[in-house]
């Protein structure tokens, strides 16, 4: 495999792990402003406080997605290391929010994401420093 193709697919696969990151997390904030109780825990009712922090989640996430994917579009690769790595430290501090409410399922899926957003980014930038050489 040539240095070239090889750049190029990490590039995809960066591409690729970005695009789902932010449309996960997008999906998530807007299931919060549609269906409150989908994202809520079981024994809790949804309240105009859970309403608005769902606005605020999805004043960040969705702008965050729509430059992501832009810049995925453009095949920016310092908009994508910068945008990845950010989208890749929000899943991760989401874990820690699942963590603080004792949920192991929103704990291990956004540890998850956070894993593969910070692998792609790695490998993204391992390939660009191999690029400037």
């Amino acid at each position: 495999m040539t240095s070239l193709s090889s750049r190029s697919a990490t590039k995809r696969i960066a591409s690729l792990v970005t695009a789902i990151n932010v449309l996960v997390a997008s999906g998530f904030s807007i299931a919060g402003l549609v269906s409150p109780k989908s994202i809520l825990p079981a024994d809790y009712a949804p309240t105009e406080a859970s309403f608005i922090f769902a606005m605020y989640a999805a004043a960040r996430t969705i702008p965050l997605a729509v430059v992501a994917l832009i810049a995925i579009y453009k095949r920016s690769e310092s908009a994508l290391l910068v945008l990845g790595t950010l989208a890749g430290v929000i899943q991760l501090l989401d874990a820690g929010v699942g963590l603080f409410q004792h949920d192991l399922g929103k704990s291990i899926g956004p540890l998850v994401i956070a894993a593969f957003q910070f692998f792609a980014v790695y490998l993204l930038s391992r390939s660009a420093r191999s690029g400037a050489e």
